[in-house]
């Protein structure tokens, strides 16, 4: 007769598979579903003409910052805050263009460098781990498939345990990122929302609002993907050593 531990280890295992294909699913969907909200808004002109490269700089100045330089960067949705040289990086599609999506993802971005400036405990927080973030992602590349051989092949646990503890701070990393970007997409709404000469409906606001979230949920289940992968990979260690 099979033991109950045996037993108990195979419904944990698959409860983590289901788990992790359950959030990879929804990840899918969430992830086509930011790229449908982004399409439609970028076809959507602002009232106001503005460029996204425009609505950076009023932003940016807005808020007393003038040692952060606007700078495009090339592909798609690869918008991001450099705070090591201070730069806001625009692709092209938010530099360039007048629309409502890139308003919200200039203005997103520029949250992050009023963060900066206000040293945002969070985002001080996120950056300083940055450096042990890129060492445990190199860990995990190896160490978790070849802890698990050596768990079983030689009882041997303590690489995987190095990958799961490696791990474990990149889903620390992953879960830290969400309030800086929640507070980014805050910051920004309420910048846009109080300058009538950017956007000039509601209808543009509600519309940049809408993109903001679901930008958003890709970070929450980015963070919970990490989740699920750190407790598949826990349950070999803690659950299957035997």
């Amino acid at each position: 007769m099979m033991s109950l531990a045996f037993v108990t280890g195979f419904i944990t295992y698959n409860s983590a598979i289901f788990l992790m294909l359950a959030i990879a699913v929804i990840s899918f969907i969430v992830q086509w579903r930011f790229k449908s909200k982004f399409k439609q808004y970028s076809e959507i002109g602002l009232l106001s003409g503005l460029s996204g490269a425009e609505i950076a700089e009023r932003m940016l100045r807005d808020h007393g910052i003038s040692d952060v330089r606007i700078i495009s960067v090339e592909g798609q949705l690869t918008d991001h805050y450099n705070p090591a040289d201070k730069t806001v990086n625009l692709s092209p599609d938010v530099y360039h263009s007048r629309s409502v999506a890139a308003a919200a993802i200039a203005a997103h971005e520029c949250g992050h460098a009023v963060q900066h400036a206000k040293a945002y405990s969070w985002l001080t927080f996120r950056s300083a781990m940055v450096p042990v973030i890129n060492v445990a992602s190199t860990l995990t590349q190896w160490t978790l498939t070849i802890g698990i051989l050596l768990l079983f092949f030689a009882k041997t646990p303590w690489v995987l345990a190095i990958g799961v503890a490696a791990l474990a701070l990149v889903t620390l990393f992953s879960f830290i990122t969400l309030p800086v970007e929640f507070d980014a997409s805050n910051r920004a709404l309420a910048w846009l929302n109080n300058n009538y000469n950017v956007m000039q409906t509601q209808e543009e606001h509600a519309q940049a609002k809408d993109a903001l979230w679901w930008a958003a949920m890709t970070y929450v289940v980015a963070a919970l993907s990490a989740l699920a992968t750190l407790l598949y990979y826990a349950q070999f260690l803690f659950g299957r050593r035997d």
